[in-house]
């Protein structure tokens, strides 16, 4: 059985780094492609905004069909849905047709999973260690998933031109069939605790509020997105692919690193607090980014503040695993999953609308101080409610 769940994590996890891989690229370089296209700032912005709108609303829908059909037939969709994506990325012609791919929920554009994928990985994942090494799990996990984001993002450079971004999209596809590939070779053993309801009343009496809070931080972050900021650093700055590629993938790279702290850390001073005490000094740093004079300082603060801004994610995501019984778990992320997707799909549209009026520096400041009262709020509200394999 031991051997089963080992190869099961590594199935789970080879997956989740090659679909890291390519939202790492599809992060970078969607932007500047569906500008090369024919796309506006605007179409642009509404075009991730639904990306990441249908990402939230495929989470619930996975969480309740894995109840039906299982974990791994529902990755494996997944996996098909990514896989559409990259086609139309990479042979549509039409502008509307261009605007269609984020429908699927599988863009990319954040460079996170925020949609099908993440609420059923995430409560196997639960459910694969001992509370005591769960932390350690998520943090894993998502350091992983960070790797290879990194190496996506470099491999982005190569896209230069529109003939080479839509080869780069048909590799998108491929991956899509990988990763559903490598879903159907899960064991029986991966279906555990799915069977029977996944959405309760009692998930909203305990994750409602969280939930809210999650929201605001989730608004903020969507008016910066990873593929938000790349396009807003090639309209302010006239960056394109070669210097952004490989500045992102320094960005996912030290980002991938600070997972690995966020575990540790954890370990020492609680969720919240790690939450917290890491949150607030990243977007002190992110409100000077627009003040910046030139490409060089807006990446060093960047990459200053990504040091420190993703550290929450495999907190947050033990935490929420905690709150529920391992059978309510994949509706639990589900269900958070969906409002961040929900209240991240607002940001992009918002700040393309700014890109296109010269606003420039109006997606960033909306976005740390949105984030600064959510940690606040978070901080106060919760550091008395530490999660259940915590000690009191």
């Amino acid at each position: 059985m031991t051997a089963m769940v080992n190869r099961d994590f590594w199935l789970i996890v080879s997956a989740r780094m090659l679909r890291a891989f390519g939202f790492g690229v599809s992060a970078v370089l969607v932007g500047i492609y569906l500008e090369r296209r024919g796309l506006s700032a605007t179409a642009i912005g509404f075009t991730l905004a639904v990306g990441l709108l249908a990402g939230g609303l495929f989470g619930l829908a996975a969480a309740a069909a894995s109840a039906r059909i299982g974990r791994r037939w529902t990755l494996a969709i997944a996996g098909i849905l990514m896989t559409l994506t990259g086609i139309d990325l990479a042979i549509a012609t039409a502008p509307w047709l261009l605007g269609l791919a984020g429908v699927t929920g599988m863009l990319g554009a954040a460079s996170v999973d925020v949609g099908p994928f993440a609420s059923i990985e995430q409560a196997a994942l639960a459910e694969s260690v001992g509370p005591e090494r769960r932390n350690l799990a998520f943090a894993r996990y998502s350091l992983t998933g960070g790797l290879a984001v990194a190496a996506g993002a470099a491999v982005s450079s190569f896209a230069t031109d529109s003939h080479r971004g839509q080869l780069v999209f048909a590799c998108y596809a491929a991956v899509g069939i990988v990763t559903a590939g490598l879903a159907l070779l899960l064991s029986p053993r991966a279906e555990v605790a799915v069977r029977g309801p996944v959405f309760k009343r009692s998930q909203l009496r305990t994750l409602g509020p969280l939930s809210g809070l999650f929201a605001v931080d989730s608004l903020g972050g969507g008016l910066i997105v990873q593929s938000v900021i790349a396009y807003w650093l090639h309209v302010r700055f006239g960056t394109g692919a070669s210097v952004l590629g490989p500045a992102f993938g320094a960005i996912a790279l030290v980002q991938a690193v600070s997972y690995e702290i966020a575990g540790r850390l954890s370990n020492r001073i609680g969720l919240i607090r790690t939450m917290v005490f890491t949150h607030v000094p990243s977007n002190l740093l992110l409100l000077l980014v627009p003040l910046s004079p030139n490409i060089r300082w807006a990446l060093g603060l960047l990459i200053a503040r990504f040091c420190l801004s993703q550290m929450d994610v495999p907190a947050r995501q033990a935490y929420v695993a905690s709150m529920v019984p391992a059978s309510e778990r994949a509706g639990a992320l589900a269900l958070t999953g969906a409002v961040r997707g929900l209240a991240q799909a607002a940001g992009p549209a918002v700040a393309g609308a700014a890109i296109q009026a010269a606003a420039l520096g109006l997606p960033f400041y909306l976005a740390g101080v949105l984030k600064l009262i959510y940690d606040l709020s978070l901080f106060f509200g919760y550091r008395s409610r530490p999660a259940a394999h915590e000690s009191r």
